[in-house]
């Protein structure tokens, strides 16, 4: 008799499959059970509303969790950024695999890179994040661009530009790696030009903490540097008291010599979307051994980014 599959719950879209389908082979090795990919509509994918105003990215995560208390998956994958910084009693983060590239990247006409877009060039993105450091980057380099809010997928995001509605747009590069068509990437994003969103480029798996006999099983697939430096992240997105659709740009990175890694370097960002103002600030410490000394990295460099005015340029603190 054939061993029952596992059913693992995923958003519709072709980036969320993708992803979904990557996990699933990875979890089917460890387990030796085949796995089943259950598509469930969430409300991030039907609203037509820019993300701040339908309440940040937490719209995606609802309903494949739902689906998890209701016994309609075994597991789910969720982008990690798009997870609210609170953690359901009754669900575990069984797992974050290693993660993918963190940067932010253009596609753009004529195979621009972002220093060589023509004055007054529009460029589309859906986060207030990229948008403020964009525009602080362009006062800062005497580019002149405009920014313009954007919703949709992969493909109608390029679109976009392949239609002369925008001279570039601003995806996450990991997104379009497990979709298969970097190729369409005109230029990679510096982490030092635009630090990505906290979380961006990992995956989180998900079940439900009864499960504990599952959840040990998709622990394999955890990896504890990607976990500490996500944790941190996120520690200082909750810190600041803000939802995951405010302008908070994070990064931890593992310092060292060679293999061996020495330390955890983290780096946030809070600006205006216009640019006009941002706080900027890192702080570097030993490598977490644990959850909670990866989150007071976090709560540390909050508190430094507090104390430098950031509460300010968020707008509407998360609630």
């Amino acid at each position: 008799m054939t061993e029952k599959a596992l059913r693992l719950g995923t958003r519709r879209s072709k980036l969320a499959m993708a992803q979904s389908g990557l996990v699933a082979d990875a979890v089917s090795q460890v387990t030796g059970r085949p796995v089943e990919l259950v598509p469930v509509t969430t409300y991030g994918d039907i609203s037509r509303e820019h993300l701040a105003q339908i309440g940040g990215t937490g719209v995606f995560v609802a309903a494949l969790r739902e689906a998890l208390q209701r016994d309609e998956v075994d597991f789910a994958v969720h982008s990690l950024k798009d997870l609210p910084t609170t953690q359901p009693e009754d669900l575990v983060l069984a797992a974050v695999p290693e993660r993918e590239d963190p940067r932010d990247v253009l596609v753009a006409r004529d195979a621009l890179k972002f220093t060589d877009l023509p004055r007054g060039a529009r460029v589309g993105t859906g986060s207030p994040r990229r948008m403020a450091q964009l525009n602080a980057y362009a006062r800062a380099h005497g580019l002149d661009i405009e920014t313009v809010p954007i919703r949709g997928n992969v493909d109608t995001r390029i679109g976009f530009v392949k239609n002369g509605e925008l001279d570039a747009v601003v995806l996450a590069a990991a997104g379009l790696n497990r979709v298969g068509r970097s190729e369409e990437v005109t230029d990679f994003l510096s982490v030092d030009t635009i630090l990505p969103a906290p979380g961006q480029g990992a995956l989180a798996v998900e079940c439900t903490a009864a499960n504990a006999a599952l959840a040990a099983e998709l622990a394999a697939l955890d990896d504890p540097h990607t976990r500490a430096a996500v944790t941190a992240e996120r520690s200082l997105l909750a810190a600041l008291e803000a939802g995951c659709s405010a302008p908070v740009g994070a990064l931890a990175d593992m310092l060292g010599d060679g293999q061996i890694v020495k330390e955890m370097r983290l780096r946030g960002v809070v600006g205006r979307p216009d640019g006009s103002a941002l706080v900027q600030l890192s702080t570097t410490g030993p490598v977490p051994q644990t959850q909670e000394q990866a989150m007071a990295l976090g709560r540390e460099l909050a508190t430094e980014m507090l104390a430098q005015g950031a509460a300010g340029l968020m707008g509407e603190r998360a609630q």
